[in-house]
């Protein structure tokens, strides 16, 4: 008995430190950790369980029975973060390039299960050049398997995916359909084709860095959710993301206590500039709302004429979705509105409060924006936040024209409380060209045409953009001071806490993809 304890000790021993002792000094070398030292690292200290250690691969071609490694380069288990149960794989590149085959593959798919049958977050630790190609088309059903799961698994548990190092071919789609990907800076990537099949194919050279690195996915494609500058920090980024979401979509995310005080914040009382085209940052607008230094942004790069991120108000978890003055004026374009669809339908999936805040002049126009489908991305947007059921709550701070105005969480749309600061301008387009054109004939026969047109500009702003009509008609609830802001949205939350929708019976709506 002795003899068999001591085998199965030694064997574990061997599977826990993976591709061995130069594993470890080649990845200290490249300033990485290992998998397991970010698996320990992810999780709480003596948290973490480790299930199907002693796994070994069951390919005999090409040699393979020589190289048989316990764990087949991926790590799975479950531990603790923050004192939640989570489930997690981490990939071993040092271990055939942590190439998924068909027992690697087996080993996520088990943890995957798991997650979804306790319901926890799934944590995928990404680090690997691919499919296994001794193995042909069983590690390509290996990565439909664990597609497939991640597909049963969304909206039910959240699913985050943190890349650590090369991601190519196939191996992307799984992080693409989890909630959030996680890139680090300089040492990961992720592509479809690498850079040696685009220059055959298209003539271009790019590095993999440029083709999908970090910074190509966080500004450009928006692949990426957050970066890093290390793996540490990508991992810290990992645990901050958890604290803010829901064990899955039958709770609600865990609320930190907080105590009453004066909430009335003066600094917001000088944020609207006078000049109505000057721009500010709505950051300071979202700093003067929320718990001191709770704002966590989705999307930073990529984007930036809208903000999404997750915050605290009064300990409670909210998403936030705002436009941003300093960035094209903080038009709703092609690429903000898919980034706040998606970042919205998350937030819907798992029963976080939205809070929007609205300062938009209208849509982006332009044959670019015309060409590439602005009509049906904005329609996600509009699409998204209709169907959304969680509390939501808006408030406009200056602009809100056009269709804009309808898209961003109006009441038509079924906001359920809708605040307005007096500085608020809703209409259907600028005093200027709104003057322009009711105006014409007058400006047109007028002595002096641009003293006409500005007086009825005056005329036209002082009539329309303003939110006292639309709060006449109910589209407004309450037109408040800017220092009230967050004390009359901690009321508007906590009596939104319990909101029910009962909704129509159906498989499932057709969002305009």
């Amino acid at each position: 008995m002795e003899n068999k304890i001591k085998a199965l000790q030694d064997k574990l021993a061997e599977a826990q430190l993976g591709g061995g002792k130069k594993r470890i000094e080649t990845q200290h070398a490249k300033k990485k950790l290992t998998a397991r030292e970010r698996v320990n690292y992810l999780m709480d200290e003596g948290s973490f369980e480790e299930i199907d250690a002693l796994v070994t691969h069951r390919t005999t071609d090409f040699g393979m029975q020589e190289e048989l490694i316990y764990g087949d380069g991926v790590i799975t288990g479950y531990g603790t973060v923050n004192g939640r149960l989570v489930f997690v794989f981490a990939q071993d590149f040092t271990v055939f390039g942590g190439a998924l085959s068909e027992t690697h593959a087996e080993k996520i798919c088990k943890v995957m299960d798991m997650a979804l049958k306790t319901g926890a977050p799934m944590i995928g630790l990404n680090d690997s050049g691919g499919a296994r190609i001794q193995e042909g088309v069983r590690s390509l059903g290996g990565y439909a398997d664990i597609f497939f799961r991640n597909v049963k698994s969304s909206g039910i548990i959240p699913q985050i995916s943190a890349i650590m190092g090369p991601c190519a071919g196939g191996a992307v789609y799984s992080p693409a359909m989890t909630d959030f990907t996680m890139m680090v800076e300089n040492t990961s990537y992720m592509f479809v084709t690498g850079p040696n099949v685009v220059k055959t194919v298209t003539n271009e050279t790019v590095t993999s860095e440029e083709l999908g690195g970090a910074s190509t996915h966080s500004t450009k494609s928006g692949v990426a959710h957050t970066t890093s500058t290390n793996d540490v920090e990508c991992l810290e980024d990992v645990k901050k993301l958890l604290r803010y979401l829901p064990q899955s979509n039958k709770e609600k995310a865990p609320k930190i206590p907080y105590v009453l005080n004066d909430e009335n914040r003066e600094q917001l009382m000088t944020v609207i500039p006078d000049n109505p085209n000057k721009p500010y940052d709505m950051h300071e607008v979202i700093q003067g709302i929320i718990d001191e230094n709770s704002f966590f942004e989705i999307h930073k790069n990529y984007a930036e004429n809208i903000i999404v991120g997750f915050a605290r108000l009064g300990g409670r978890s909210i998403g936030i979705v705002a436009n941003q003055p300093l960035y094209l004026a903080g038009v709703l374009d092609v690429n903000s509105s898919i980034k706040a669809a998606r970042f919205t339908r998350f937030c819907d999936c798992f029963n976080i409060p939205l809070l929007v805040l609205v300062d938009v002049p209208g849509f982006l126009p332009g044959t670019d924006q015309e060409w590439n489908g602005i009509i049906v991305h904005g329609a996600k947007l509009l699409y998204a936040l209709s169907e959304a059921t969680v509390p939501r709550v808006t408030v406009i701070t200056r602009k809100a024209y056009g269709g804009a105005y309808d898209v961003m969480n109006s009441k038509h749309i079924g906001a359920d409380m809708n605040f307005a600061w007096p500085t608020a301008e809703i209409a259907v387009m600028g005093a200027k060209g709104a003057s322009e054109i009711i105006f014409k004939k007058e400006i047109a026969e007028a002595q002096d045409p641009a003293a006409k047109l500005i007086e009825k500009e005056l005329e036209y702003a002082e009539k329309f953009a303003t939110p006292y009509r639309a709060a006449q008609r109910g589209f407004i609830d309450e037109v408040i001071l800017p220092n009230e802001t967050r004390k009359k949205l901690l009321k508007a939350f906590s009596m939104l806490e319990h909101k029910e929708v009962e909704l129509p019976k159906r498989k499932h709506g057709n969002i305009p993809l």
